[in-house]
C-alpha cells in the first residue's frame, strides 16, 4: 500500500538547499529492508498550496496504483480539497476506495490518528512529516519500510546531484531518501502517465472533443482567431497591468480563470466579483470564471488554450505536457529564494529559442513573478513570438518525454532497495 503524506508548511527551496547541505556529503547507507516484496505503500499529505499538493499526491498515487499495480493507501488532511478536483470522492468519508487506491483522512504529522504501520514503503509529499507514532512503528518492523521524501520540482543546477541521497533521521534508526523531479537525466523526472500523449494530440486534433469540453466547462467556444488563456495565478503586482494589455489591444481574449487568487484580484478591476456564470467583459477581453473541475477537465482546458498561465508545481508540469505555450508564476517564498527557482527554468526552457524570443519571454516572466515591474510592452514583445513560442512549446515537451518519468523512477528505485 503506497502512503503519500502533505506538508505542513512550504519548503520549498529552503528545504532542498538543507537537504543538498546535510546530505550532499553522505554515502549510501545499509537498508534494513533488503528483502522485502514492495506490495504495498502508503501516502501521506498535507494541503498548504491549496489544490497543487493534493493534485500531485493524486496523480502519484493513480498513476502508482493504475500502470504499476501498487497497492496505495493515500492519507490526506483535507480530503474537501481532494474532492474538488477528484469528484468521486465522498469528502465525508474516510476509508474509501476510489480509482483502486485507499482513501483515508488524517489530522496532519502532529495528529494522534490511528495509522496502520504496515506499509513497505512510506512517501510524504513535499517533507509533510510523518506522525511520532507512525516513525517509532516503523522502526519497529522486521524490515524497516522505504521512506521516500517526494521532493520540490526545480530546474536548478544542484538537483541531479541531491536526488536520491539518503539521510539519517536525528534520533530514530531510520533512513529517508530525497526524490526530485526535474529536467534533466539525474533527476527522478516528472510525473506523466503513458497514453497522456496520444489523448492530447487526439484532443487537439478533434474539433468534436473541443466542443465537448467547452460544453462541460459551460462556457461558449472562442471564436476565429481569438486568443484563448487560461489564468492560474497567485496574488502579484502584475495583473491589473496585463487585463489593461488585453482589454485594448487589437485582439479578442477569452480568459478562463479557475478558483484562486485571481478572482479577489480582479475584483476591483472589475468593479465587482468573478464568479462562474458571469461572465465580464471590457474592451477586447472577455474573462470567464469556472469552478474547479476534475483533473482530467484541467488538462484538456490546457491542451485548448493558446497560452496558459499555471502556477505552483502541478498546473507547472501539466502545462508543458500540453505542449502550449505557457508562463509560470513559482510560488513566493521567503527573501525571494523562488527568483532563482526562476531565472533557472527560464534558462533551461529558453536555450532552444531564438534570442529574442528567449529575451521576450525572460522579460515578460520575470515582470509576472514580480522580479522586475511588469509593462504593457512586455505582453506585446511576448504576442511578437507567440507562434516561436507555440512550436518550442511542443519541442520542450518531446525533449522532456526522452527523460525519466517520476513514478517510474519511483518504483525501481524501491525495487533496486528490497
Amino acid at each position: 500500500m503506497l502512503s503519500i503524506i502533505f506538508p505542513p508548511l512550504y519548503y520549498g527551496a529552503s528545504l532542498a538547499r538543507q537537504t543538498r547541505a546535510n546530505d550532499v556529503k553522505s554515502q549510501p547507507l545499509p537498508l534494513a529492508c533488503s528483502s522485502m516484496k514492495p506490495g504495498h505503500w502508503d501516502i501521506f499529505c498535507v494541503v498548504v498550496d491549496n489544490y497543487g499538493d493534493a493534485g500531485v499526491a493524486w496523480r502519484l498515487a493513480r498513476e502508482l496504483a493504475l500502470e504499476h499495480g501498487i497497492a496505495v493507501r493515500l492519507y490526506c488532511d483535507r480530503l474537501r480539497t481532494l474532492a474538488s478536483i477528484v469528484p468521486a470522492i465522498d469528502a465525508s468519508r474516510d476509508g474509501q476506495s476510489v480509482d483502486g487506491i485507499d482513501v483515508r483522512a488524517w489530522g496532519g504529522p502532529s495528529a494522534n490518528d490511528a495509522i496502520d504501520a504496515d506499509a513497505d514503503v512510506v512517501i510524504d509529499i513535499f517533507g509533510c512529516g510523518l506522525p511520532e507514532s507512525l516513525l517509532v512503528a516503523m522502526t519497529q518492523r522486521p524490515r524497516q519500510p522505504v521512506w521516500n521524501n517526494a521532493e520540490h520540482l526545480s530546474a536548478e543546477s544542484w538537483v541531479a546531484s541531491t536526488h536520491a541521497l539518503p539521510s539519517r533521521h536525528p534520533r530514530l534508526p531510520l533512513v529517508r531518501y530525497f526524490f526530485f523531479p526535474g529536467f534533466s537525466a539525474g533527476t527522478a523526472g516528472l510525473l506523466r502517465e503513458r497514453d497522456l500523449f496520444s489523448r492530447r494530440d487526439a484532443f487537439q486534433s478533434s474539433e468534436v472533443a473541443r466542443a465537448s469540453l467547452w460544453r462541460r466547462l459551460r462556457l461558449p467556444p472562442p471564436g476565429p482567431g481569438t486568443l484563448a488563456v487560461s489564468l492560474f495565478c497567485y496574488a502579484n503586482h502584475s495583473l491589473t497591468v496585463l487585463v489593461d494589455a488585453w482589454a485594448e489591444q487589437s485582439r479578442e481574449v477569452f480568459c478562463i480563470v479557475p478558483p484562486g487568487a485571481a478572482w479577489p484580484a480582479l475584483q476591483p478591476w472589475m468593479g465587482g466579483p468573478l464568479q462562474p456564470g458571469r461572465p465580464f467583459r471590457r474592451g477586447r477581453l472577455l474573462i470567464s470564471a469556472i469552478p474547479f473541475v476534475a483533473q482530467d477537465d484541467y488538462d484538456a482546458l490546457l491542451w485548448a488554450c493558446d497560452l496558459n498561465f499555471v502556477r505552483g508545481e502541478d498546473s507547472f508540469v501539466r502545462a508543458q505536457w500540453a505542449a502550449r505555450p505557457l508562463v509560470w508564476h513559482a510560488y513566493p517564498q521567503a527573501e525571494d529564494a523562488h527568483r532563482l527557482k526562476v531565472d533557472a527554468f527560464l534558462a533551461r526552457y529558453g536555450k532552444a529559442l531564438p534570442a529574442g524570443g528567449a529575451d521576450a519571454y525572460r522579460a515578460f516572466s520575470r515582470a509576472w513573478n514580480d522580479v522586475t515591474p511588469m509593462y504593457a510592452d512586455l505582453w506585446r514583445g511576448l504576442m511578437d513570438f507567440h507562434a516561436t513560442l507555440d512550436g518550442h512549446a511542443r519541442a520542450w515537451a518531446q525533449e522532456l518525454e526522452r527523460l525519466p518519468e517520476f513514478a517510474n523512477s519511483l518504483a525501481q528505485f524501491v525495487s533496486d532497495r528490497v
